[in-house]
C-alpha cells in the first residue's frame, strides 16, 4: 500500500508525513509540495529537507496560475498585510461569518483533487494531509473542516473508482496533540517553517507562529526550529 503525503513543510503536514513513514515505511510514501504563489518559498525548502531525511521521493508541483487572481495576503501580488495577531484574535474581527485574510481560495480542495491524479498515477491508495480543528474554528479556513474533508473523500473515492482514499489523522485535533504525536515520533521540526513570513527567522507575530509557540508550550517542549 502507498501513500501519498501533502507537504508544505510545516508541523501539521511534516508530522503526517513522519506517521505515514512509521505506518508505511519510507517505500511505500511519496511527499508532494506545491507551488501556489506564496510570498516566499521558505516552506518548500523545508519540505524538501524534511523529504531528505525520511528518505522519500519528493515531488513538486506548480499551481501559481490559479491564484493569480486572488488578492489573499499570503499570496506575492497581493495588496493586503499578512495580519499580525492570533486567529483568535481574526476571527472575532470576522464574527466568524467570513474566513480570515489569510485563507486562500479553496487550495485544500485544489490540492487535494490534483493530488488524487498523481496518487493514482503513482499507485498510491491513500492521500494524508494534515488539516486540524484549530484551522476549521470559526470558519477560518473553511476547507479544512471534518465536514469539507468527508466530502473531498467521499469524491475521490468515487471519482477514482474506489481506488483512492483521504486520511486526515488530525482533523478532529488541536495542533498542541499533533505536536504532542510528533515529539514521540521524533518528527524533525527542526527542518520545518511555518511562518507565513520569509525572513531569516521566523516573525514570530503571525496567526500560524502564535499558534505553533502555543502548541509547543503545551507540550512543555523548546521548538527545535528556534
Amino acid at each position: 500500500m502507498k501513500v501519498l503525503v501533502l507537504s508544505s513543510g510545516g508541523i501539521d503536514s511534516t508530522t503526517a508525513l513522519g506517521m505515514a513513514v512509521n505506518k508505511y515505511g519510507k517505500e511505500n510514501v511519496i511527499s508532494l509540495s506545491v507551488s501556489y504563489g506564496q510570498k516566499h518559498n521558505k516552506e518548500l525548502i523545508a519540505a524538501n529537507e524534511v523529504a531528505k531525511y525520511y528518505g522519500v521521493e519528493q515531488l513538486f508541483l506548480d499551481l501559481e496560475k490559479i491564484f493569480e487572481y486572488s488578492n489573499c495576503s499570503l499570496l506575492h501580488q497581493s495588496t493586503e498585510e499578512i495580519p499580525e495577531e492570533s486567529y483568535s484574535e481574526q476571527i472575532k474581527q470576522t464574527e466568524g461569518k467570513t474566513p480570515v485574510s489569510t485563507y486562500v481560495p479553496f487550495r485544500n480542495g485544489l490540492f487535494l483533487s490534483a493530488a488524487a491524479s498523481i496518487a493514482l498515477s503513482k499507485d498510491c491508495s491513500i492521500i494524508y494531509y494534515g488539516v486540524h480543528t484549530d484551522d476549521a474554528a470559526g470558519s477560518a479556513y473553511p476547507d479544512c473542516s471534518p465536514v469539507f474533508n468527508k466530502a473531498m473523500n467521499d469524491a475521490i473515492w468515487e471519482g477514482s473508482g474506489k481506488q483512492l482514499h483521504i486520511e486526515a489523522p488530525f482533523v478532529n485535533k488541536i495542533k498542541a496533540d499533533i505536536v504532542k504525536i510528533g515529539l514521540e515520533l521524533n518528527v524533525p521540526y527542526q527542518f520545518t517553517w511555518s511562518c507565513y513570513e520569509g525572513q531569516d527567522k521566523p516573525c514570530g507575530k503571525c496567526g500560524t507562529c502564535i499558534d505553533r509557540a502555543v502548541a509547543f508550550a503545551k507540550n512543555n517542549a523548546v521548538d527545535p526550529a528556534l
